[in-house]
């Protein structure tokens, strides 16, 4: 494919999610009817789409519609391509810009627009952030960094790098914690590669693995992963020399993966339902990384930021609420109860901290924030210790 008809099976691609589509949906039917493209095509496109998720707002201003022909004009626009060689209607390339579109199009404008953050949303990320909001929602617009985390139980760091570097892959070490690398070369390689399939690295954001190596464990511990998702924290825990580690998910078949991901990573890791969760309490330490609005992690999941409203954003308070209740009962007197989420919204953080205190027989002892200027995902973690049986 030229690159041409690449932009345009990215305005079509487009369309279907601005129709209502799941992104990754609407970018395998593509691959399904278009066996003629190649990996380097569905890459490309790919790219494209979530390029223009990820700026739907200041690309659509740029390209004067909010369709996928406007944000793929958008998108050359702000990269500074030449539209003319693009839009040219020969082949399966775009069709000519019409003279609306030629004379369309405009600078977005400062604040929500500029930093593709949804005007019901803004004043929030505003009083979270600060002088940074602007900065952090332009940072947004862009790839997340790729990170892994060197799997201590196989390997150390420069093991990971060396073993890595002998497959293409490049990476360098990352400030967030000791176990993070950033890939700065070969990242679409990552998958196949031999460290990988033999468990020296995961994927997983470099502060997601810092609040793993935030957390005050010690050998003889239980610890639960209350909300465990795919695993990531989870085998992080499992890392850790002589700690006991449960999984336990509200809803089981996100776990589905993690048996396969424990034994490649050499990981023991105990998967629990709800009720063998409440037999197995009380536990040393519950990590309670609770369903949030994912504003720290836009960059990976774009369409998430447009798809929240503050309807959805209110529902999600009262989850992340009951889960710290529940979390809470499961925990030892003494314990340590960890609520993360990778959220930047104070309402999300602080809010639902604040909720626990006011409740009484908690102490908090200390909390972490991380943000996308500091070259990760945006995360939060506090830490609280319990100082009564009553949950």
């Amino acid at each position: 494919m030229t690159p041409a008809a690449r932009l345009q099976a990215a305005i079509e691609v487009l369309d279907e999610i601005l129709a209502g589509k799941p992104a990754e949906q609407a970018l395998t039917g593509w691959a399904r009817r278009s066996r003629f493209a190649g990996s380097k095509d569905r890459a490309a496109l790919r790219d494209h789409v979530f390029d223009a998720l990820r700026a739907r707002r200041s690309f659509a201003a740029r390209g004067g519609a909010e369709t996928g022909r406007g944000l793929i004009l958008g998108l050359c626009r702000a990269q500074g391509l030449t539209v003319a060689d693009l839009f040219t209607g020969i082949g399966h390339a775009p069709a000519p810009l019409t003279p609306e579109e030629q004379a369309g199009g405009r600078d977005p404008a400062p604040g929500a627009e500029a930093a593709d953050i949804p005007d019901w949303l803004w004043p929030r990320f505003q009083a979270s952030l600060g002088a940074q909001a602007q900065q952090a929602g332009e940072i947004m617009q862009s790839r997340a960094p790729v990170h892994l985390r060197v799997n201590t139980a196989r390997t150390d760091r420069p093991g990971a790098i060396a073993a890595l570097a002998g497959e293409g892959i490049a990476t360098q070490p990352h400030p967030a914690c000791d176990t993070a690398l950033e890939v700065t070369e070969g990242a679409r390689g990552i998958a196949r590669s031999t460290a990988y399939l033999d468990g020296l690295v995961e994927l997983q954001d470099a502060a997601s693995q810092a609040i793993v190596a935030t957390l005050p464990l010690a050998p003889g511990m239980r610890v639960l992963d209350y909300c465990a998702g795919g695993g990531g924290k989870t085998l992080a825990l499992a890392a850790v020399p002589g700690v006991e580690v449960f999984a336990h998910d509200a809803a089981p078949q996100r776990m589905r993966d993690l048996p396969t991901r424990a034994a490649r990573a050499g990981a023991r890791v105990r998967l629990l339902d709800t009720a063998e969760a409440t037999r197995e309490a009380p536990f040393d330490l519950v990590l309670a990384d609770a369903p949030c609005s994912g504003s720290g992690s836009w960059r990976r999941a774009p369409a998430g930021k447009w798809d929240l409203t503050e309807e959805k954003f209110t529902a999600l308070l009262t989850v992340q609420r009951e889960i710290l209740h529940r979390a809470a009962a499961l925990t030892a007197p003494g314990g340590v109860l960890a609520y993360a989420t990778c959220s930047m919204l104070d309402e999300e953080n602080q809010g639902a901290i604040d909720a626990v205190l006011q409740a009484g027989g908690w102490q908090l002892v200390e909390s972490h924030r991380w943000n996308v200027l500091s070259g990760t995902d945006g995360f939060y973690l506090a830490l609280l210790t319990r100082l009564s049986g009553r949950p």
